[in-house]
């Protein structure tokens, strides 16, 4: 009769099943620290999930709203530095058809800035004039609406213009009202726009300065040719490519510029706004201070658990080594019944940590001041890859912190285990 020959591995999976089920339902001091430390792993898990949903949500809000008001790329006058009185240039023809080439660009506009001081009453305001061409991408303003309409581009006599709704509160204006803007230059000059309607980011910096109209009529302020701009701003389909993409275009206008008299500079979203990404980097450094903490909290519990879980298995270890049974495989006993009570912390931690994910999501539990946060409620980001790699780290680490309590088993003697009670 030919003999049945049980693999090491299947050997040990065969422990650890009997010793679960014989855990199943029974009341003892181990099973207390098990239960204990798979709740302190799901609770660990939960706070981390969190944490990188709240953290990659804010990020992805703040650079949505930044991308809305300056795009993920600019093109603009090299003399221009950071001041929104602009000279005016003109873009080349093949230049353009070479940029918007580009697979990763999804959009390319033209546009201009005009600095003015807008009246209300007594109330006066300064102001940047933003004007954009027909076919602007107005998608992230249409979601900002709050009232009123945005401005009609495709008439040129139209005077239309869209305000935010911190302008708006400062001047007591509304949809409809009329908008006397001047400008200082030489012969001063005034425009009688008129509210189209009101946005709301949150941003408020940038709320309490920009007032979008048509292109046109910053040409014809500042006597500028149909062609003239200042500056074009470029959309990507994939924000994580920003600096290749730029550095693509600023090669392509280092070559156009030395045919033409226009010195030309390219900016990425994060030269427009540095504050903000400075802000967002010291995010990422909080976030992965409390990914440490929570996973050396999950760990040293697990640890404590899994040296309670040996203790209270000495006479089986000890006659498991009498059998026979080597060191490692006694520790691969004990490290596969600690990835069990890992991986049983881990699903009930993705279960609450998703579940509190989504509730603030949908209806939006726990507000925020924009005065502070530029959000008005906790933003929530799923990345599905995140939490794989979330989940992927902890296990792997815990179960590299288990070698420690494992390594505790070499040391245990079968003649004394044997009659241990």
């Amino acid at each position: 009769m030919p003999k049945i020959k049980v693999s090491p591995v299947n050997f040990e999976l065969f422990i650890v099943k009997r010793i679960i089920r014989s855990q199943t339902g029974k009341k003892s001091g181990a099973n207390t620290l098990v239960n204990v430390s798979v709740m302190a792993i799901a609770l660990s898990m939960a706070v981390m999930i969190l944490s990188v949903v709240i953290l990659t949500g804010f990020k992805k809000e703040i650079k949505d709203k930044l991308t809305g008001f300056g795009s993920h790329i600019q093109i603009s006058s090299l003399s221009g530095n950071s001041s929104w009185e602009t000279g005016a240039i003109s873009i080349d023809e093949q230049l353009l058809q070479q940029i918007k080439k580009n697979p990763e660009i999804s959009g390319v506009y033209q546009f201009a800035t005009k600095p003015g001081i807008v009246q209300s009453g007594k109330e006066l305001q300064g102001i940047i004039l933003k004007g954009v061409e027909p076919g602007y991408n107005w998608d992230f303003f249409a979601k900002n609406l709050i009232k009123g309409k945005l401005p009609d581009l495709n008439n040129p006599d139209s005077l239309e213009v869209l305000v935010s709704k911190t302008l708006a509160s400062l001047l007591k204006i509304d949809v409809g009202m009329k908008l006397p803007t001047y400008f200082v230059q030489d012969p001063p000059r005034m425009r009688p726009f008129k509210v189209a309607g009101i946005y709301e980011t949150g941003l408020e910096e940038y709320d309490k300065i920009f007032v979008y109209c048509n292109l046109a009529h910053i040409r014809e302020i500042n006597n500028w040719e149909s062609g003239e701009i200042s500056g074009l701003e470029i959309r990507l389909s994939d924000p994580s490519k920003m600096d290749l993409v730029a550095q693509q275009i600023q090669d392509q206008v280092d070559r156009s510029t030395i045919q033409t008299d226009h010195l030309l500079q390219v900016k990425t979203l994060k030269d427009l706004a540095p504050g903000f990404f400075d802000f967002l980097n010291l995010t990422d450094t909080n976030v992965i201070l409390i990914l440490t903490l929570m996973i050396l909290i999950a760990g040293f519990n697990m640890i404590s658990g899994l040296l309670i879980i040996i203790l209270d298995r000495m006479r089986m270890i000890g006659t498991l080594k009498a059998l026979g049974t080597n060191n490692r495989s006694m520790s691969r006993i004990f490290l596969y019944q600690a990835g069990y009570i890992i991986l049983k912390g881990l699903i009930l931690g993705n279960i609450i940590g998703l579940t509190l994910a989504l509730l603030q999501e949908n209806f939006r539990i726990i507000p925020l001041d924009p005065r502070s946060y530029f959000l008005d409620s906790v933003p929530i980001y799923i990345n599905p890859v995140h939490l794989i790699l979330l989940n992927a780290g902890t296990l792997v680490l815990t179960l590299v912190m288990m070698l420690i309590p494992s390594a505790f088993l070499s040391r245990i003697s079968p003649g004394k285990t044997i009659k241990f009670d």
